[in-house]
């Protein structure tokens, strides 16, 4: 006899995860904004950290944030001595972004916090439950992907 209890759907796997992330996502968020950060300031800081210097493209597509809300996220972080632009020597076009040493600090220090948050949010889960969840999202998100058609260029 089946128990219909027990069946974890597509559909309620969906809306566990959901819920999840929201309150996970609120709970981290909760520790950047009593810094002045909002989640995009937070991102951007964290792949310079991570990264080291980075075109705005770059880190938009690393980030996934649009190139206007990169810049929005760069000229607050900037303004707030954070990080700077420099041009490239080789191409003038190019602009890179980095860490100031005061915004490296910072992040460094927020980072640290947030990863005791994640543990602690993680504390209830064995390794074992850790590596099948990591599994399977990464199955999941990959089949998600493949599903996505590309966009084509059309041309006039």
């Amino acid at each position: 006899m089946i128990d219909e209890q027990n069946i974890v759907s597509a559909p309620r796997l969906w809306l566990v995860l959901a819920r999840a992330y929201r309150s996970i996502g609120d709970f981290i968020e909760g520790s950047f904004t009593a810094q002045g950060l909002i989640l995009s300031d937070f991102m951007v800081l964290e792949v310079l950290l991570h990264k080291g210097s980075l075109t705005i493209s770059v880190i938009g597509e690393k980030v996934l944030l649009a190139s206007a809300s990169m810049t929005s996220a760069i000229d607050r972080l900037e303004k707030r001595g954070l990080v700077l632009r420099k041009s490239c020597a080789s191409d003038r076009r190019t602009r890179y972004v980095e860490l100031t040493d005061e915004g490296k600090g910072f992040i460094e220090e927020i980072y640290a916090r947030h990863e005791k948050d994640l543990e602690f949010v993680a504390a209830g889960l064995s390794e074992a439950e850790r590596r099948t969840m990591y599994e399977g999202l990464k199955k999941m998100g990959l089949a998600a992907k493949m599903a996505v058609p590309t966009q084509k260029c059309k041309t006039a």
